[in-house]
C-alpha cells in the first residue's frame, strides 16, 4: 500500500466524521477520484460506516462505501451480495465500479466463494453481468488454471446473452460490450490452451458486436502469443452487395420534322 494511501489511514483515525473530510479529498468534480483514499476507507472503516457510506446520494461516498464492502462479504454473505447486486445496476458509473472492486476483494479473501456466485449473476441482466466481468477478469484473481477454467465458462455464457441481445442501445448493453472487450483477453492470458477452443469459436462469429469484443480482445499486448495461432480463424462477414450502377436514361428521341408542305399551283384562271 503506497506512502499515501497510509497517510490518509492515520487520518482517517483521528476522525469521529469521516465524511466532510472524504468530499473535500475526493478529488471530484474532476477527471479523477482519489483512488489512494478509496483504498484506505477500504481498510479502515467498520462495517456500520461502510454499509451508510454505500447508501450515501453522493458518488464518491457511495463508491467508497461500496469497494469496502467486499471486505466484510464473508462475514455476512447473504446480505452483502444482495446489495452489491442491486449497486451493479446503479446508474453512477463509479459506484458500478465501486461493485467490481469489492467482488474482486472477496475474490481475494476466498475465490471459490467469489465464482459460485458469479454463476448465480451471470444469468441476469447486462448491468449485472457486467459486473461479473468487471469482477472476475482481474489478473491477480487468476493464478490458477482451475480458477481460469471457470471464468471462461462464464464468459462464454455471458457472450452469448449478449448475441442474443435484441436491445442493443440501451447502457447496460454498452457498459457490457465494452467490459468484454477486455475481459476475455485476461482470462486467456490466463489458460491460453484451455481458452482457445472458445476465442476460435467466438472469432467465427457474424454478429457484428461480437466481432468487436474478440477484435478488441486480440489487440491487447498481452494477447500477442495467442494472435498468430488464431490468425486462421478470421470473423466471418457477410460481404456487402455491391450496388447496382444506375442505368443510363435512354436519350430522348428527336422529334421528327413536320413535312414542307407545297404550296398549291396556281390556277390557270389565277396565271392570267
Amino acid at each position: 500500500m503506497g506512502t499515501r494511501t497510509e497517510e490518509y489511514r492515520a487520518a482517517l483515525r483521528r476522525l469521529k466524521d469521516w465524511e466532510p473530510y472524504l468530499k473535500k479529498h475526493s478529488g471530484l468534480p474532476g477527471p479523477r477520484a482519489n483512488l489512494e483514499l478509496l483504498a484506505a476507507v477500504v481498510e479502515e472503516a467498520d462495517a456500520d460506516r461502510l454499509w451508510r457510506l454505500s447508501a450515501s446520494a453522493d458518488e464518491y461516498l457511495a463508491t467508497v462505501g461500496t469497494a469496502g464492502l467486499g471486505r466484510i462479504a464473508l462475514m455476512e454473505p447473504e446480505t452483502v451480495m444482495t446489495w452489491l447486486r442491486e449497486l451493479s445496476s446503479d446508474p453512477r458509473w463509479r459506484v458500478r465500479e465501486g461493485v467490481a472492486m469489492a467482488l474482486q476483494r472477496l475474490g481475494k479473501e476466498s475465490m471459490p466463494t467469489l465464482l459460485v456466485e458469479m454463476r448465480v449473476w451471470a444469468q441476469d441482466d447486462a448491468f449485472v453481468q457486467r459486473a461479473v466481468v468487471a469482477g472476475l477478469c482481474e489478473p491477480a484473481l487468476l493464478k490458477s488454471n482451475e480458477d481460469a477454467v471457470e471464468v471462461l465458462d462464464i464468459l462464454d455464457h455471458i457472450t452469448r446473452s449478449l448475441a442474443a441481445a435484441s436491445d442493443r442501445r440501451r447502457e447496460g448493453f454498452r457498459v457490457l460490450r465494452q467490459a468484454l472487450g477486455y475481459g476475455w483477453s485476461i482470462a486467456a492470458a490466463a489458460a491460453p490452451q484451455n481458452a482457445k477452443p472458445y476465442l476460435e469459436k467466438w472469432l467465427t462469429s457474424t454478429d457484428k458486436d461480437v466481432a468487436w469484443v474478440m477484435q478488441s480482445n486480440l489487440g491487447k499486448s498481452r494477447m500477442s502469443d495467442m494472435t498468430r495461432d488464431l490468425a486462421t480463424a478470421a470473423p466471418v462477414t457477410a460481404k456487402p452487395k455491391a450496388k447496382a450502377k444506375p442505368k443510363p436514361k435512354p436519350k430522348p428521341k428527336p422529334k421528327a420534322k413536320p413535312a414542307t408542305r407545297k404550296k398549291p399551283a396556281k390556277s390557270a384562271r389565277g396565271r392570267r
